[in-house]
């Protein structure tokens, strides 16, 4: 039962931070990580995209830089399942897996 004041047990708000630093603690470093600096497939797939859409190849080339953009993402989002720091890297790479992968399966290729 709440207290008739309105405030909120503080157990209710130790549960919500303990949910919260359960979900996006860097196990590797103690600190929050939402976001990190891109590495390699990331940034492969972030260049790949942008001439996709700068550059406008047709053809051949279009079909291997779609290709190559979508093999990177997928090597991420591997990679983020299989190593992320934390929950929600770990969860992050899975939907992004499974997106990369009903979009390729639905010919977005």
């Amino acid at each position: 039962m709440t207290p008739s004041n309105g405030a909120v047990p503080k157990n209710g708000a130790g549960i919500v931070r303990r949910a919260v630093r359960w979900m996006f603690l860097n196990r590797r470093t103690g600190r929050i990580t939402v976001a990190q600096w891109p590495n390699i497939p990331l940034s492969a797939f972030i260049l790949l995209s942008i001439a996709l859409v700068s550059i406008r190849p047709s053809g051949r080339t279009e079909m291997v830089v779609r290709a190559a953009s979508e093999v990177a993402l997928l090597i991420w989002a591997v990679d983020e399942v299989v190593g992320g720091v934390n929950p929600f890297r770990r969860i992050l790479g899975s939907v992004v897996l499974v997106a990369t992968i009903t979009n390729v399966a639905a010919g977005g290729l």
